[in-house]
C-alpha cells in the first residue's frame, strides 16, 4: 500500500532532486532537511501545510500527497477543505503534552508553526476543532475499560466549540490548571465526577501521588489556581513501533 511518505519520495524525484539534502539545499528558506528525511522516512505525519508547501516547491497537490487524490504532477494547488471533506478527513492541532502535576511556562511569543495532522471527521460533531495531545506520565494507567498510557495520543474536541454539551460523570477530559496569572499552566487527563455543588476531576492511576482536582461552583481552586475544561478526549490512538 502507497503511503503519503512514499508519494513524497515520488514527487521530490520527479522534481529532479536525488534526495533529501538536494531539495534542501535548493530550497534552504522552506525546506529544514530533517524535517524532510522525518517526513519521507514515516517517522513524522506530514501535515496538511507541509503537504501544501512541498506541493507548491516539487509542483504536485497536496492532495495527491497526502491521499494519492488527483494527478500527481500539477499546479500545486492548495488541499480544499473540499477536498477533505469528500474523503471524510479533517485537519487535527498537535496542541500539547498532557501530564499531572506539570506546570510549565506559557511563552506568549511562541512563534513555532503548529503541527497539523490529518483525521478522522467526527461524525457526532463534524464541525468541531479536533485537538491532540500527547500524554505523558501514569495518572490514567487505571482508567476502566482503556488505560491511557504514556505514549498514548489522545484526539479530542475543542470545549468552547460543543459547550452546548452538559459535562457529565465519566466523561474523559483535558483539564487546563493556571497560575500566577496565566503565566503557567498544566494540562492534565482526568475523568470527571458531577455533583451539585462540585466537580471532581480524577485521576485513574495505580500510583497513590496523583490525587483529584476539586473545584467548588465558584470555578476558582484554592491559592489564585483556575481551572477549566478545554477539551473532551474523544479517542486514544498509539502507533505500534517499528512502522
Amino acid at each position: 500500500m502507497e503511503l503519503p511518505k512514499d508519494r513524497l519520495k515520488q514527487v521530490r524525484a520527479a522534481a529532479g532532486y536525488e534526495s533529501p539534502t538536494d531539495a534542501a539545499n535548493a530550497f534552504p528558506r522552506d525546506i529544514n532537511k530533517n524535517t524532510l528525511i522525518s517526513h519521507e522516512n514515516g517517522n513524522r505525519p506530514i501535515s496538511r501545510k507541509a503537504a501544501e508547501k512541498y506541493g507548491e516547491l516539487f509542483g504536485a497537490k497536496a492532495g495527491w500527497i497526502l491521499f494519492g487524490d488527483g494527478p500527481g504532477e500539477d499546479t500545486g494547488a492548495a488541499l480544499s477543505d473540499v477536498t477533505l471533506s469528500r474523503v471524510g478527513m479533517t485537519v487535527g492541532r498537535v496542541a500539547g503534552i498532557v501530564e499531572a502535576g506539570a506546570f510549565r511556562e506559557v511563552d506568549e511569543f511562541d512563534q513555532s508553526e503548529p503541527i497539523e495532522i490529518m483525521l478522522p471527521r467526527d461524525e457526532k460533531f463534524p464541525n468541531a476543532r479536533q485537538l491532540v495531545f500527547d500524554c505523558a506520565g501514569d495518572s490514567m494507567n487505571d482508567l476502566r475499560p482503556r488505560p491511557i498510557f504514556p505514549g498514548d495520543r489522545l484526539v479530542c474536541l475543542a470545549y468552547e466549540d460543543i459547550g452546548h454539551i452538559e459535562l457529565r460523570s465519566g466523561m474523559v477530559v483535558i483539564v487546563q490548571r493556571s497560575r500566577d496569572g496565566g503565566h503557567f499552566r498544566e494540562w492534565s487527563v482526568k475523568q470527571i465526577e458531577v455533583f451539585p455543588d462540585r466537580a471532581e476531576f480524577h485521576p485513574r492511576s495505580t500510583n497513590p501521588k496523583h490525587k483529584p482536582i476539586i473545584v467548588e461552583r465558584d470555578d476558582e481552586a484554592d491559592e489564585g489556581v483556575t481551572v477549566e475544561v478545554i477539551a473532551l478526549v474523544r479517542r486514544v490512538m498509539n502507533d505500534l513501533p517499528g512502522f
